[in-house]
């Protein structure tokens, strides 16, 4: 637990007597939508990829707004990554860079202020849901531990103690006394020591059954609800984030027989790191070919992608029901990107382009419409936009950079790359134009 709370952050203003003006003037200001979606890669229409995943409402979303076409993510796992997100604090600062690794537990964060906190200062009522900072939940170990800190909101659904609200599950799942779910894989059997708790697939359950959309069930009464306030909302949207279980529906959307593999090389893996070739999952991949399920994966992946899609319709329809979109700011983002394959390997865990890129935009009063920059930026950079977007300036604890003046002129550049951390002293440094890596070993 951190130790204290905001006393004031009144940033700019610099003297507490400025805090009052600026609650006053916080309630003329906007609603801020605050989307995190689970394990999404650039597999999206708005992206340009080109073997046809439908997503329809994120696509609406980017067309509303400025979309960010080379947006990196500040690590390939979730916990850091999302821990970097509500502190605007680099792993390389945190120590924080795996997901065993609790960012409560960081000595330099236990002062930190998060996004929440900035908002609630400022007279926002904050409130969120679903998977925010890292969790699962149904995997009750020291890898899925719920992070979420209950003293940073006003509420919280389904409760500050957990940030996902009961789901569904194959009918084969039992929960161990650490209320850890476990279940007889659908897909096949155990691959490379991993349980069907990591790594399962398949269609199963109607849209209701699930956690996301219970999540966006409560979001959208909150989003119909007068406040006396503004509202910061935190949706955190799951899928698709493995175990790929959806409804049949979205398997449909993508027929077998259409499926198209990711580009893979022969000679891939001939001039890599060795640090690199550790962290690959080679029998996953081993394993898919040779029991003909690459392409069923590869399905489930997409399915869960328009799921995702479809529960943030949802949330969209019922912010614009509220008559309040155009005055939110909305910003989403995914955590990290994902491998189904590339590389002969799957999830994220490496410093390459389809686990660091990731969909990210915002839109909302002030911010251009239907545009989008290819400058290279991160998940860094979001509170220091947030908290210029508000009327402040970035303050010293923030390592990201604003992209407000990309927002207010998506055409315009700037120098600064985007870095990602994976584990101690490995490090992607990302342009417009090069991909850098240095390794702790001191490969490149």
């Amino acid at each position: 637990m951190r130790k204290n709370t905001i006393v004031s952050i009144c940033i700019g203003a610099g003297v507490l007597a400025s805090c009052q003006e600026k609650r006053e003037q916080t309630q003329q200001m906007p609603d801020v939508l605050f989307i995190a979606i689970d394990d999404m890669n650039d597999w999206v229409g708005c992206l340009g990829w080109k073997e046809g995943v439908m997503t329809p409402n994120l696509d609406y979303l980017a067309s509303q707004g400025v979309l960010f076409t080379n947006a990196h993510c500040v690590a390939p796992a979730s916990s850091p990554s999302r821990a970097s997100v509500f502190t605007g604090v680099s792993p390389s600062t945190s120590g924080v860079y795996v997901n065993q690794h609790d960012w409560r537990d960081s000595p330099h964060l236990e002062d930190a202020i998060t996004i929440p906190e900035y908002f609630r200062e400022l007279g926002y009522s904050v409130k969120g849901g679903g998977k925010l900072f890292h969790g699962l939940c149904w995997i009750q170990t020291a890898y899925g531990v719920d992070q979420n800190d209950p003293d940073l909101w006003d509420e919280y659904f389904p409760s500050k103690e957990r940030s996902l609200p009961e789901t569904y599950w194959p009918e084969s799942a039992t929960i161990d006394n650490e209320g850890t779910v476990r279940w007889t894989n659908i897909a096949g059997p155990d691959t490379e020591n991993r349980p069907s708790y990591f790594f399962d697939y398949g269609p199963l359950g109607e849209d209701e059954d699930w956690a996301d959309y219970k999540v966006v069930d409560w979001a959208i009464s909150e989003l119909k609800k007068d406040h006396d306030k503004p509202l910061f909302l935190g949706v955190g949207i799951y899928r698709p984030h493995i175990p790929w279980f959806v409804p049949q529906e979205y398997f449909d959307m993508y027929p077998l027989d259409e499926i198209v593999l990711p580009e893979t090389r022969e000679d891939d893996l001939d001039n890599i790191s060795e640090v690199a070739l550790g962290w690959l999952r080679r029998g996953w991949q081993h394993w898919m070919i040779e029991n003909n399920e690459w392409e069923k994966a590869v399905q489930a992946y997409q399915a869960s992608i328009s799921f995702s899609d479809a529960m943030l319709g949802r949330l969209i329809d019922g912010l614009k029901e509220s008559g309040k979109f155009d005055n939110t700011i909305i910003v989403l983002w995914s955590d990290h990107g994902m491998h189904i394959g590339e590389k002969e390997h799957w999830e994220k865990f490496t410093l390459w382009e389809r686990s660091t890129r990731v969909p990210m935009l915002f839109s909302g009063p002030g911010i251009e419409s239907g545009k989008s920059s290819g400058e290279a930026v991160s998940l860094l950079d979001i509170f220091p936009t947030l908290v210029e977007l508000t009327g402040n300036e970035p303050f010293q604890q923030l390592e990201g950079e604003s992209v407000k003046p990309l927002l207010a002129d998506p055409s315009s550049s700037r120098t600064r790359p985007a870095v990602t951390t994976w584990h101690y002293r490995n490090h992607a440094v990302r342009d417009n134009r090069w991909r850098y890596i240095q390794y702790h070993n001191g490969d490149e």
